[in-house]
C-alpha cells in the first residue's frame, strides 16, 4: 500500500527537539522532508554525531544561508512546493529571516505552517528562553513526578520536548493539512510545549479536583505511592515494575510470588500501604531481575523487568514486533505507527 502521507513535501529548519521528532514522524508515513540546515550549526545541534542523530533521519538536506537574501530567496522556492512547513525556533525569528508565516503564505497559500515553541508565540514569557523542565514546573507535571518525601523527579526530556511539543504539532499539522486540502487555504499550527504538558496533565487535574489524588507526590495511584504500582528491587540490584492495579491482575501477581492474600494488608487499604510494600519488596528482593522476567513473562500480572537502554531491542517481544532495527552501527526505533488495509 502506498503510506499514508506519500504525496507530501515537508520543509523543516533545522531546530532541536520537537521539531526533527515531527520531521521523523512524517518521514515515517512516507511525506517527503527536506531539512533546511545552517552553513554553521548550533552547539546543541553539534553534540550528537549525524549517525546516530535518530530523530533527523530519512531527510534530504539543504544547506542555506538563511541571513543571506540568496538564501532566504532558496528557502521560500522549497516553501512555494511544499505543504507543510516545520520550524522550532523563538517567536519573531523567522520573520526577522523574512520566512514567517505572511511571507510564506504570500508563495503558497495553502501552506500549512507548523511552528513549536515553549512558552507559545505570546504572554509574558514567550520570548524567554526554557526547556523541557521549565514546562514542566510551570503545569504541575514536575511537582506531581518523585519519590514521597523527595525532590521532584525529572522524566528526561520526554514529557515536554516530545509529548507535549512533538506529538501536539504534529496532530496540529495534519489536521490543518486535512482542512487545507478542503479548503485550499492553509494555516499557522502554533504549538507551544507548556499548552502540550497542559493537556497532557488533564486527567491527573481533573483527579485532584475530584479528591482522587490528594497526598502529596509519591503517595497516589499513579505516582508510586500504591506498592501495588511502582517499582522493586531485586536481588541483582536491577528493578522489576509493577502494574498490578486491577484485583485479577494483583490476584496472579500474588499467586506467582507465592503470598498467601490472607496474610497480607487488603489491596485498597491505604494506611497500610507501607506495610504492604515492606511484603512485596522483601519478596522481590528474594531473586534477580531476570528470574522474576521469566516467571511474570505472558502472564496477566503486570509485571516486568526495567531494562536498560542497551538491552531493549533484545527483549523477546520487540523482537517478534520489529520494534527496532539496525542499521549500520546504530539501532533505532523502526516508524510507527504501524498503518495496513483494511480487510
Amino acid at each position: 500500500m502506498n503510506t499514508p502521507l506519500h504525496d507530501i513535501t515537508v520543509v523543516e529548519f533545522a531546530a532541536i527537539g520537537p521539531a526533527p521528532f515531527v520531521g521523523m514522524m512524517l518521514a515515517g508515513m512516507g511525506a517527503r522532508v527536506i531539512r533546511v540546515e545552517r552553513p554553521r550549526p548550533s552547539a546543541l545541534e553539534q553534540m550528537v554525531p549525524r549517525e546516530y542523530d535518530i530523530p533527523a533521519r530519512d531527510r534530504e538536506l539543504v544547506t542555506l544561508d538563511l541571513k543571506s537574501p540568496e538564501g532566504v530567496e532558496e528557502a521560500l522556492g522549497l516553501v512555494a512546493e511544499a505543504d507543510i512547513l516545520l520550524e522550532g525556533l523563538r517567536p519573531g525569528v523567522m520573520e526577522r529571516l523574512g520566512l514567517g508565516p505572511e511571507a510564506c503564505h504570500a508563495r503558497n497559500p495553502a501552506l500549512v505552517y507548523g511552528r513549536v515553541t515553549g512558552w507559545g508565540q505570546e504572554g509574558p514569557l514567550a520570548r524567554t528562553s526554557g526547556h523541557d523542565i521549565n514546562y514542566l514546573s510551570l503545569t504541575g507535571a514536575l511537582d506531581a513526578i518523585g519519590v514521597a518525601g523527595g525532590p521532584p523527579t525529572i522524566p528526561l526530556n520526554l514529557v515536554a520536548d516530545y509529548g507535549g511539543g512533538g506529538m501536539l504539532l504534529a496532530f496540529g499539522v495534519v489536521s490543518a493539512l486535512h482542512q487545507a486540502r478542503s479548503t485550499g487555504r492553509g494555516s499557522v499550527v502554533d504549538a507551544a510545549m507548556i499548552d502540550g504538558v497542559a493537556q497532557l496533565m488533564a486527567g491527573i487535574q481533573g483527579m485532584k479536583q475530584a479528591g482522587l489524588w490528594p497526598e502529596p507526590r509519591g503517595q497516589n495511584l499513579l505516582d508510586g505511592g500504591a506498592p501495588f504500582y511502582c517499582v522493586y528491587e531485586a536481588s541483582c540490584g536491577g528493578y522489576v515494575a509493577v502494574g498490578a492495579i486491577e484485583p485479577q491482575f494483583y490476584a496472579v501477581m500474588l499467586d506467582i510470588l507465592d503470598l498467601d492474600p490472607a496474610d497480607l494488608p487488603h489491596q485498597l487499604d491505604q494506611s497500610r500501604w507501607p506495610e504492604l510494600r515492606a511484603r512485596l519488596a522483601e519478596r522481590f528482593k528474594s531473586q534477580p531481575r531476570d528470574h522474576w522476567a521469566d516467571r511474570f513473562f505472558g502472564t496477566e500480572a503486570c509485571v516486568t523487568p526495567v531494562l536498560r537502554v542497551d538491552e531493549v531491542e533484545r527483549h523477546p517481544h520487540h523482537v517478534a514486533r520489529g520494534t527496532y532495527e539496525t542499521i549500520g552501527a546504530v539501532i533505532r526505533p523502526v516508524r510507527a505507527p504501524r498503518i495496513s488495509e483494511a480487510g
